[in-house]
């Protein structure tokens, strides 16, 4: 049979044998182009399952989603951490109270339509975890690159069913909700893990309370121990330091549906979050990938005053203040016994009782405001219309601004007591709190009579007004004939005002600190070299207060503020604190503000003339008091822990609270300054370093500061950190405790320094033997005791073993903080023979360490 010929255009036909292996080819293909759980996949079908060793992977590989063990603890969870982050950082636990025995035969799947966790997927079991959210149709999980994993019904346009962001554990990230939503009466808030290796539900919580004016506190178990303060339309009222960056956000909402509080980021390289530990402190933490660690931004409670009603009702928290509870004006300590013994939970009681309507408001700023969830708010108020509402109802106790942005408005007003209030040096805003008339005093108008006291005033002050403008003009005219020879150089003054030299001396300091301002922001008065001549009696001894290193200073009387007494300290000429030290000492000091540090009233900057105006302070310097035989005796106990209590508070507003953090370099008793109630203040920040806020530590070739205070790393290597400053107050605390001085030797068989003598009769047990005998015999032998263990432990001679100003501030003011064992000191060898060349024919010499010798030293 003739074969019939092959038509060139039909189909080709194939045997099963040639199909076989071009279907496999197809179907592995396809296979290959399916999701698979533990490769780089965002999502989970309902055809699939997540086992150990597998995890999701957000799209932009921010965030993981997988199975762990935390530390050594053996159980497994399924949770969220990031991915690209060395150090493993979990940000959410799906069950983190049913723990997963078994994890190789644990699965993550959808089932039912909804997310279920199972612990054994091989038998029929209960899951340990569920999404408690099911769908119409098979609904996708996908993890997000904010660190959420939604549970989304495909049917519907990928809206989403249930995500894990409405059920935080003990983390807050970008776009997270913390608060309420009052629709479904669903509340989102953290909660600490149990331990650091135990992600099980700790005793901490952080919550919003919406009812009043909302604001959010920390919990432990059901104790409040912090408050945030209520949201005043810029921050928390109660987190003053609270600003928007350039790269974060605050958001907080207030509406009918819904009302919470969130942050956001808007730089995709730096990561940051709001946790609360299992210690029950709320931290903020930053990731900035080119220093390649977590960063801590902010946290709290960070003082005494942030625990919860501190100084009960009524009762004022100020942390710069000691004892830090005072009551307002108006009010009396509730229990003065337990107010003495620095126990203000007590409160305060009015001292004259309210006569509406005739009560008056007294306008408190800086303030943190009263606990809130009993206010009444109405956002359509201004600031008078509320003063009218609170004084026209005889029960409202207090009012303020609810929102304090765009210059103020809406109302805010409380009933009944005013509790957890605080005070800040600024921050915070105004609060209107009712008195009694006479209490509020003259703040109101008095009609005719202050009308034509005040006219008889001003007649009054223009008389002596001229007065004075006469008597200053002939004690200029006498002190220029004095002076002529200085008149002659001064005229040589070359054509530029005087406020520009004085912006070339501080501005040119550096601008890479936010917030610096310049001169004119400072308000910082400049004087005339004859204004301080007239003021200090032309420099006359007589009105000498002391001398230093780098010049003389004089007691002073400004005329033009009212006869105001000043401290001038006059730089000598050849002294070595030139302009870098003037810049510094100008710069620094004209930008803090803190009880604890001597306040600068200004300046005098005229050819070779440099001064600094101070205020004065009336029982000058601490050691002439403390090293004083016949004067020691005027501080007893109670005065000197104040003092140690307020210099520990300016160096930690110094290293932490400051908008620099600043190392002294030259703490001693002489730079520690005593006013008319003995509160000390830190002065002479001539040394000075600003650090930035990354900053640890720094070297200089040029070690400057005092014999006996300085760190052991400072005075050999040019190291300098803020652990330096804590050696110096160490020295400090041990020098007002025993009224000695860290030079010369106590001991006249081991030849100890007072470091090394206290030392010695510590590890004996008699501690108690280093107190000053002329404190007497009324003090408390477990302050002193703990004084002299701070004091110790800030002198160890590893620097990373010294506490912080933090820590000592906690340790100082609380007797039931835990303290460490304190270390060798630094500095604490006793003398030791010099071996000599024998042909030199000189004796043996004796040293100590605070005698050696450094290259590039300069000791004052």
């Amino acid at each position: 049979m003739k074969e019939k010929p092959e038509n060139p255009f039909s189909p080709p036909s194939f045997s099963s044998e040639k199909m076989r292996p071009l279907l496999l080819f197809c179907f592995l293909s396809l296979l290959s182009l399916l999701p698979r759980p533990g490769s780089a996949t965002d999502a989970l079908t309902a055809d699939q399952s997540l086992v150990n060793n597998q995890t999701l992977l957000s799209a932009g590989q921010i965030f993981e989603l997988g199975f762990f063990t935390p530390g050594k603890s053996g159980n497994w969870y399924l949770g969220i951490w990031y991915r690209n982050i060395p150090e493993r950082t979990y940000v959410w636990v799906a069950n983190r109270d049913d723990p997963i025995r078994n994890p190789s035969a644990a699965a993550l799947r959808i089932a039912n339509g909804t997310l279920v966790l199972l612990p054994d997927q091989r038998a029929n079991t209960n899951p340990v975890w569920s999404a408690n959210r099911t769908a119409s149709e098979n609904p996708v999980a996908q993890l997000l690159d904010s660190g959420n994993l939604v549970l989304r019904d495909p049917t519907q346009s990928g809206r989403i069913l249930w995500q894990s962001f409405d059920y935080p554990t003990d983390t807050l990230l970008p776009g997270m909700k913390l608060g309420w939503d009052l629709t479904a009466r669903f509340n989102r808030f953290l909660n600490s893990w149990a331990a650091p290796d135990n992600p099980g539900t700790g005793k901490f919580s952080f919550k919003l309370n919406y009812t009043g004016f909302p604001e959010v506190f920390l919990f432990d178990s059901s104790s409040i121990e912090y408050r945030s303060g209520p949201w005043n339309g810029l921050r928390f009222s109660g987190v003053p330091e609270m600003q928007p960056l350039n790269y974060i956000s605050f958001e907080f909402v207030t509406a009918s549906r819904e009302v919470y509080y969130s942050f956001h980021v808007s730089s995709d390289t730096i990561y940051s979050r709001l946790s609360v530990t299992p210690d029950g402190v709320l931290r903020r933490y930053t990731w900035i990938p080119d220093i390649g660690q977590w960063k801590p931004f902010w946290y709290a409670p960070k003082d005494q005053c942030d625990s919860y009603r501190e100084c009960g009702a009524y009762g004022i928290c100020d942390s710069n203040a000691s004892p830090v509870c005072k009551c307002m004006r108006g009010f009396r300590p509730r229990n003065p016994e337990a107010w003495n013994l620095r126990d203000g939970s007590g409160g305060c009681a009015r001292e004259t009782d309210l006569d509406c309507p005739r009560d008056k408001f007294l306008r408190m700023r800086n303030m943190k405001l009263p606990e809130s969830a009993a206010a009444v708010v109405d956002r359509g108020l201004g600031l008078k219309e509320c003063g009218e509402l609170c004084a026209g109802n005889c029960s409202c106790t207090a009012y303020a601004s609810a929102n304090v942005s765009g210059g103020g408005s809406g109302c805010v007003v409380w009933f009944g007591g005013l509790v957890d209030m605080r005070q800040y040096p600024e921050g915070g805003q105004d609060l209107y709190v009712r008195l009694a008339a006479s209490d509020v005093g003259n703040d109101g108008t008095m009609g005719g009579f202050i009308i034509g006291l005040s006219v008889g005033l001003c007649v009054f002050l223009l008389l002596l007004s001229g007065c004075l403008v006469w008597k200053r003009k002939r004690l200029i005219s006498a002190f220029r004939g004095q002076k002529n020879d200085h008149k002659v150089r001064r005229l040589g003054l070359p054509e530029r005002s005087q406020d520009f030299m004085l912006n070339d001396v501080v501005i040119s300091s550096k601008r890479d600190y936010s917030g610096e301002r310049n001169v004119d922001e400072l308000e910082l008065p400049l004087y005339d070299f004859e204004t301080m001549a007239v003021a200090t009696g032309n420099f006359s001894d007589d009105n000498k207060l002391g001398q230093g290193g780098f010049g003389v200073v004089y007691k002073g009387r400004l005329l033009e503020v009212e006869g105001q007494e000043v401290a001038v300290k006059r730089l000598s000429r050849n002294s070595g604190q030139g302009s870098e030290e003037f810049k510094n000492e100008v710069k620094l000091i004209a930008k803090l503000q803190h009880r604890n540090l001597v306040r600068l009233m200004g300046c005098c900057i005229e050819m070779d003339e440099k001064m600094l105006i101070y205020e004065y302070m009336e029982n000058r310097s601490l050691d002439s008091i403390i090293f004083s035989k016949s004067k020691s005796k005027l501080l007893n106990w109670e005065r000197r822990f104040n003092i140690i209590c307020g210099i520990a508070r300016g160096l930690l507003y110094l290293h932490q609270d400051s908008r620099f953090r600043i190392i002294h370099r030259d703490l001693k008793a002489s730079n520690i300054l005593l006013d008319g109630e003995w509160t000390p203040k830190i002065s002479d920040f001539g040394m000075a370093r600003i650090f930035g806020s990354d900053q640890t530590e720094a070297n200089t070739r040029r070690v400057v500061g005092t014999y006996g205070y300085m760190s052991p790393e400072y005075a050999m290597d040019g190291l300098f950190s803020i652990k330096s400053d804590v050696f110096s107050f160490g020295v400090l605390v041990i020098e007002i405790v025993t009224g000695k001085k860290n030079r010369g030797f106590y001991n006249p068989n081991d030849e100890l320094n007072l470091l090394g003598h206290c030392w010695k009769l510590w590890k004996e047990g008699k501690g108690l033997e280093l107190l000053d005998a002329a404190v007497g015999n009324v003090y408390s032998a477990c302050e002193v005791l703990r004084c002299i263990q701070v004091g110790l432990l800030c002198v160890q001679e590893r620097a990373e073993d010294r506490p912080t100003m933090g820590s000592v501030v906690l340790m100082l003011n609380s007797e039931t903080a835990t303290m460490p064992q304190p270390r060798t000191p630094g500095f604490c060898v006793g003398r030791s023979p010099l071996e000599t060349d024998s042909s030199s024919g000189k004796q043996d010499v004796t040293f100590t360490v605070n005698q050696v010798t450094c290259t590039m030293l300069d000791a004052r």
